[in-house]
């Protein structure tokens, strides 16, 4: 593509958003375990963003398996689940 100077326009820089639909096995194992814990314990997802230190929406999406969750944020939700990190991760 051309800019109206005659350039021609880097395509390398500016991609268009891609929303990534694959979703894995230890995404769906850690959402079902973190949806487990947290009912057990009674905490509404809001009581557990809290707990734990992250947004309620970013930890929604981490329930529905949307997100790859970094290992810090995986520490802080087993933290607010009162739970070693491991345990979000194990297939039970």
């Amino acid at each position: 593509m051309y800019l109206k100077s005659g350039r021609l326009k880097s395509t390398s820089r500016h991609h268009p958003s891609v929303k990534r639909t694959h979703k894995g096995p230890l995404r769906d194992t850690l959402a079902r375990n973190m949806r487990r814990l947290r009912a057990a314990r009674g905490l509404s997802q809001e009581a557990l963003a809290f707990d734990s230190g992250v947004n309620r929406t970013y930890l929604s999406a981490v329930e529905r398996a949307e997100r790859n969750v970094s290992i810090d944020n995986i520490a802080r939700i087993a933290k607010g689940l009162r739970v070693e990190p491991w345990r979000l991760l194990k297939n039970d």
